[in-house]
């Protein structure tokens, strides 16, 4: 069972005077963040819609109940549903670490890159434990289960952070492909290949090559898997070969990338059904979530309970490992929302929820309120295009901003809290 989180702390609200979610809006702090992200060469080689951010947090901050329950401020006694001011975010803080992945394409080459951060400054936790950082630190680090390896970190004045961009892809003639930034980046090692810790190509997925074969089978070590998470185990060391005070001072932090999001591009299998339940014709189908026939036994639709949660029957006090087999649907909802608009981080405690973007496009924010157990409490931002959903876990928290100029109309249904 993981170790259960709560939160941090909770902002008990003056009953006669509510939150002002128009200052200092945590979405918008932490999607603020994401436009100030820099990548280490020219920008049009990098496909922005496949871009995944993770934020792990430091504290995160809620709002506490209404009235006549303002306070009650211990999230496992808050069990009034229709109270939605105690889910919502009030403020957080971020550790020091940050990650990117997504896809890069340079002459006859697209393949997965990943971008690794860590704050400079003496604010930072391996600055404190080494007492001064110079040019360049360490870091050893493992993706998808390989072999740890040690990486050297330089330190990039454009943003504070020692930053390394590692790409899938072999050095040779790469200088050659590049801009003036990405040469730059290329000389000071704030862009290294490395195919031996970022594997996979971009033509392992493509579709004519899926035929009802279960995705979750094709390249699991892919840093770009559509389907399955990435996981990096992460040590920071004040020496760039790895040596001396580190951050964590033993073993390694664990960051994923976990957003389920499932549609038309990322799905377990693909297929053709003729006559089609005694139809006509031929339909094509492809198999986003299920625990049916082969399927039964992905776990992707059910959730383990915790004692202080409420199940689908209302129910608490639930023993260590009991779980709800299914998703919950209590409500079914139709939003519109206009540009500029979006939908606050907060978190549901007791059910599922999914997401799916029916026409615009959106930014889709999920992440930890309780410790999951798999990876460092994080937020994760990517893009949630048409035709696309995200599933959200128990105890997700979540938000989903519009930034285009147009309208975007979203399908929401889950359990209701």
């Amino acid at each position: 069972m993981p170790k259960i989180v709560h939160t941090d702390s909770v902002f008990r609200v003056d009953p006669v005077k509510p939150p002002d979610y128009a200052e200092a809006n945590p979405l918008l702090k932490l999607l603020g963040l994401v436009e100030r992200t820099r990548f280490a060469a020219e920008r049009e080689l990098y496909e922005p819609d496949s871009l995944q951010h993770l934020f792990p947090l430091r504290t995160l901050q809620l709002y506490g109940p209404a009235s006549p329950d303002q306070d009650q401020l211990d999230p496992a006694q808050q069990d009034d549903k229709t109270d939605f001011q105690k889910q919502n975010v009030r403020d957080f803080t971020l550790a020091d670490t940050r990650a990117v992945r997504g896809w890069a394409e340079i002459g006859d080459w697209r393949g997965p890159f990943l971008q690794l951060s860590y704050r400079g400054g003496p604010d930072s936790a391996l600055w404190r434990e080494a007492g001064q950082l110079g040019d360049a630190i360490g870091c050893v680090l493992s993706v998808q289960g390989s072999r740890p390896l040690p990486v050297r970190v330089p330190y990039d004045e454009e943003t504070d952070f020692y930053t390394v961009e590692l790409w899938g892809r072999v050095g040779d003639g790469l200088r050659d492909l590049l801009g003036p930034r990405g040469r730059t980046a290329l000389d000071s090692g704030l862009l290294q290949p490395r195919p031996d810790l970022v594997t996979g190509l971009g033509q392992d997925f493509l579709r004519d090559q899926m035929t009802n074969q279960d995705l979750r089978l094709v390249a699991p070590r892919h840093a770009m898997h559509p389907v399955l998470p990435c996981y990096l185990d992460v040590r920071w060391t004040a020496s760039p070969d790895g040596a001396g005070s580190a951050d964590p001072p033993s073993g390694s932090v664990r960051l994923g990338f976990e957003m389920k999001v499932r549609g038309w591009d990322n799905y377990l299998g693909v297929g053709t059904s003729p006559n089609p339940h005694g139809g006509v014709g031929f339909l094509e189908y492809r198999t986003l979530f299920s625990e049916y026939g082969r399927w039964a036994g992905t776990d992707d639709l059910r959730r383990t309970l915790e004692p202080y949660n409420l199940d689908a029957y209302g129910t608490k006090g639930h023993a260590s490992g009991d779980v709800e087999p299914f998703l919950a649907v209590t409500y079914m909802d139709l939003h519109v929302l206009d540009p500029a608009c979006g939908i606050g981080l907060h978190r549901h405690r007791d059910n599922q929820e999914v997401f799916l973007m029916l026409e615009g496009d959106g930014l889709m924010v999920i992440g930890d309120w309780a410790d999951s157990g798999s990876r460092v409490r994080s937020f994760e931002v990517r893009r949630l295009p048409a035709g696309h959903l995200a599933l959200l876990k128990g105890g997700n928290l979540h938000g989903l901003m519009n930034p285009a100029d147009q309208r975007a109309s979203l399908f929401m249904f889950g359990g209701y809290d």
